[in-house]
C-alpha cells in the first residue's frame, strides 16, 4: 500500500493526517488525522508520525509522498513542519507538495469561483489571499494586511460577488460587524491538506527537499527590529 503523509503546524494547535493512495493513484483516502498539541510541534511531531504508521501496520518505507503546510502562520511551528518533511522526504526521495493555509482556508469555504480567504494574523493583522476556484485553481495574491485595509478588500470583494471565509471567529465577527458578508468554517486540518496535497503531485506541482520554503508573508521579529547597517 502506498501512503501520503500531511503535516500542519503553522497555528496554535496543528495536525498529522495519513493517506492511502489508490491503486490507480487517481485519488486517496484520509485514514485517520491525528491532533497535534501547540507549543510541542518539536518534541511530539516526529514521534506522533511513528506511532501513527505503526497503529496502521507500516513503516516509513511506505510513504510515497509528503503534503505540508508553508504558511503563512508562526514562524516556529511553520519551521518545525518543513524540516521534518524535509529530512523524510531527502531520506526516501519522494515528492513534496507545499500547500497554503490560505488556499485551504479557500478550497475549504467553496467549491468554485472567486474566494477571498482570510486568517487572523495577530497585530491586527490579516493574512489574506484571493482565489479563483477552479478547475484550475488560480491564486490572485496573498498578501498581509492590516485589518482595516483588509475590510476594504473584502467589501470590494464580496460586492463583485467573490465569497468572504475565514476560520477565525474572531475575524468573522469584525467582518459581520463592517456590514459584509461572511462564511465561518472550521479550521482545515492535515486531511484536507492531504487532499489538496494529492490535487497539487497530480498537476505536477511538487518540490525536492533542498527547494521546499516557507511562506511566511510577514517577517519576523528579529528582521523588523534589526539595527540598519552603519
Amino acid at each position: 500500500m502506498k501512503l501520503l503523509l500531511a503535516v500542519d503546524t503553522s497555528g496554535k494547535n496543528g495536525s498529522l493526517a495519513l493517506a492511502r493512495i489508490e491503486p490507480d493513484d487517481s485519488e486517496i483516502s484520509v485514514l485517520e488525522v491525528i491532533p497535534l498539541a501547540g507549543g510541542a510541534f518539536s518534541a511530539e511531531l516526529i514521534p506522533q508520525i511513528a506511532g501513527l504508521l505503526e497503529k496502521h501496520g507500516h513503516s516509513k518505507r511506505d510513504l510515497e509522498a509528503f503534503a505540508v503546510v508553508s504558511g503563512p502562520g508562526s514562524f516556529t511551528g511553520i519551521r518545525v513542519g518543513l524540516a521534518a518533511i524535509k529530512a523524510l522526504a531527502e531520506a526516501l526521495q519522494k515528492p513534496i507538495a507545499a500547500v497554503s493555509l490560505l488556499e485551504a482556508v479557500a478550497c475549504g469555504g467553496s467549491s468554485e469561483g472567486r474566494v477571498l480567504a482570510a486568517v487572523d494574523a495577530g497585530r491586527t493583522d490579516v493574512y489574506t489571499g484571493d482565489y479563483e476556484l477552479g478547475p484550475p485553481l488560480r491564486m490572485a495574491s496573498e498578501r498581509l494586511l492590516s485589518r482595516d485595509n483588509f475590510l476594504v478588500e473584502a467589501r470590494k470583494a464580496a460586492t463583485s460577488g467573490a465569497k468572504v471565509v475565514t476560520p477565525d471567529a474572531g475575524l468573522a465577527d469584525a467582518i459581520r460587524s463592517a456590514g459584509i458578508d461572511v462564511k465561518k468554517i472550521e479550521h482545515p486540518n492535515a486531511g484536507a491538506i492531504a487532499q489538496l496535497g494529492w490535487n497539487h503531485i497530480q498537476r505536477g506541482q511538487i518540490v525536492g527537499p533542498e527547494r521546499l520554503e516557507a511562506n511566511y508573508l510577514r517577517h519576523s521579529d528579529a528582521e523588523i527590529f534589526a539595527k540598519p547597517p552603519r
